[in-house]
């Protein structure tokens, strides 16, 4: 399960974290052998704050954010995390897309994760989602590999298909996998469901043929994989997961079913 929650985080006054009361709900809420997959928050991800402001607000729009990959706010939201204890499973760094304004190139963006991962508690599972398609190079996996980072596969937001991406580049950076099977136009997806999510609206069979190959090939390699559904992806996140579990039982071209 994927815990978007805590992404929303940067605020004028300060940045907001979990509340420990409910993390300890998530956890005592599930199984066992329940695994989140958490975001971390964006407050450490965004370089400055978003262009779109409340009006009380607006003079902080563009303005540069001073938590941007602060160690000390991502020990700070961890110790937070801890009643999910063996539960917690990749902390997930959602990345916006990286503008020359915001990040001159890849190689900056690197050196700054360089720093911050050096110095970022041990003992986590940490992966890494990049909405810049022309930062998908091999010094890019590389230094995920180096880092013994995950990569998420983000199958939206005008990134490159991810079956391409996996043949390609692989992406076997490390002993786990995230697939985030996200879509892309939220606002016409809306729209569309009047949030009944209840019905295939946009089939994407090429997506989840992507995501359970890549499955099937990092269940050989003994890679786990983790796969976050999202109801913006066709229109109802439960039915996808079936259309996913139909499609991972079969090697051929066979479209999943609607």
């Amino acid at each position: 399960m994927e815990v978007d929650q805590w992404f929303w985080s940067l605020f004028p006054r300060g940045a907001k974290l979990p509340d420990e009361d409910t993390v300890r709900a998530y956890a005592e809420g599930v199984p066992d052998d329940f695994l989140f997959t958490v975001k971390a928050p964006n407050s450490i991800m965004l370089t400055h704050f978003y262009s779109r402001q409340p009006k009380a607000y607006r003079k902080y729009a563009n303005r540069p954010n001073k938590h941007f990959l602060s160690t000390e706010l991502l020990k700070r939201f961890l110790d937070t995390l801890s009643p999910m204890e063996g539960k917690l499973g990749p902390v997930m760094f959602q990345f916006e897309y990286l503008n020359r304004k915001k990040m001159p190139s890849m190689e900056a963006f690197l050196e700054r994760l360089h720093a911050f991962f050096a110095d970022a508690p041990s003992g986590y599972q940490y992966a890494v989602e990049t909405r810049n398609p022309n930062y998908l190079s091999p010094p890019f996996f590389d230094f995920l590999g180096d880092h013994g980072l995950g990569f998420v596969f983000l199958d939206g937001y005008y990134m490159p298909p991810i079956g391409e991406v996996f043949q390609e580049h692989g992406a076997a950076t490390t002993d786990f996998r995230v697939i985030r099977l996200h879509g892309a136009d939220r606002e016409e997806i809306e729209a569309s469901t009047g949030k009944d999510w209840s019905r295939i609206i946009v089939p994407r069979p090429e997506g989840i043929r992507a995501a359970a190959a890549i499955t099937r090939s990092n269940a050989r390699k003994g890679i786990r994989t983790i796969i976050n559904v999202n109801n913006h992806y066709e229109g109802s996140a439960p039915v996808t997961i079936e259309r996913f579990l139909h499609g991972l039982g079969r090697t051929g071209q066979d479209e999943p079913p609607c």
